[in-house]
């Protein structure tokens, strides 16, 4: 049986170019992403180079507290 801290553990990716622009955080212009990630394999903060639909382009999405 696994142990619990080894169980994929469900994160959220924002994009981190909206958030230092200062876009309010209800609005549509935020683009976010659901994902899984392992704590044993990747103990520091997840980021990825994701699509950023009100953009048209990808930039980097950092994971955030929920």
């Amino acid at each position: 049986m696994a142990k619990s801290k080894d169980v994929p553990v469900t994160i959220i990716l924002e994009c981190t170019s909206c958030v230092r622009n200062g876009v309010n955080k209800e609005s549509t212009g935020i683009s976010r992403y659901i994902t899984q990630k392992n704590r044993h394999n990747t103990p520091n903060r997840l980021e990825l180079k994701k699509f950023y639909p009100y953009r048209y382009k990808h930039t980097i999405h950092g994971e955030i507290k929920k």
